[in-house]
């Protein structure tokens, strides 16, 4: 019976994995763009994509790689990036059977995203590993996929039409900013903030030698900081 259950479990997982892994394929694709702009070839681009699953993340890492930043550079931009992951760990460990292994917790952990995220946190009980693995067995492949196709696609297509399709990376990030931005002035300010503060950077004789890296690194932690102090999220206002 137990292991009718965990069939059944992995099958779901699989079957609500499907979707999310072809919006992964085509962001992918997107994104396998950016690495050949960065020098990647497509083993590089396929290794980095099951490394590191996460799209702003891998971009940015991209962007990184293209710009020949430091490691040091390049690890704390991945890391700033990739920081709303550690908030999802701690919510979905309040729902992780205390029996579970660890190699389960750490899976979970390494392997965590948006969509993931969403999936599971949304059933009921406790955390399944086996329709997380279903979900993941689907997903992660097509992202990974997407990427190499996507670099080996940019070598043969014209150059006009790499950069047209590029475009859709941008439009990945309008899709993420705006519609928080609808809804909360204060994030609407902080976007546009981070609009006119990157512009600056970019112009301003001053500030223009700051690398990219850094430039990323500082807004991030003074835009999203300066917004936590002035304008804190109260516990009840935080619950669904």
């Amino acid at each position: 019976m137990a292991n009718t259950s965990r069939k059944t479990a992995y099958l779901e997982g699989l079957r609500d994995g499907l979707p999310i892994g072809l919006g992964y394929f085509a962001v992918a694709f997107s994104l396998g763009i950016a690495a050949r702009s960065a020098g990647l070839t497509a083993l590089q681009g396929l290794v980095a994509s099951l490394l590191c699953n996460a799209s702003a993340g891998e971009y940015a890492l991209f962007s990184l790689i293209g710009l020949r930043a430091g490691y040091l550079e390049i690890a704390l931009v991945t890391l700033v990036t990739n920081a709303r992951y550690l908030l999802m760990s701690c919510a979905l460990s309040q729902r992780i059977d205390p029996h579970m292994k660890d190699f389960h917790r750490y899976l979970f952990g390494g392997l965590i995203t948006d969509e993931f995220f969403g999936i599971n946190i949304s059933r009921p009980g406790w955390l399944e590993p086996v329709y997380y693995y279903g979900a993941i067995t689907v997903a992660t492949p097509l992202w990974a996929v997407g990427t190499a196709l996507g670099i080996l696609m940019g070598n043969w297509l014209p150059g006009r039409v790499v950069s047209a399709l590029s475009v859709a990376l941008y439009g990945m990030f309008l899709a993420i900013i705006i519609p928080p931005a609808k809804e909360n002035r204060v994030v609407a300010g902080c976007v546009l903030l981070s609009f006119v503060l990157s512009a600056a950077f970019a112009f301003l004789p001053a500030l223009a030698g700051v690398s990219a890296g850094t430039r990323v690194i500082l807004l991030t932690l003074l835009i999203a900081g300066a917004a936590a102090a002035l304008f804190p999220v109260r516990g009840e206002e935080a619950q669904p």
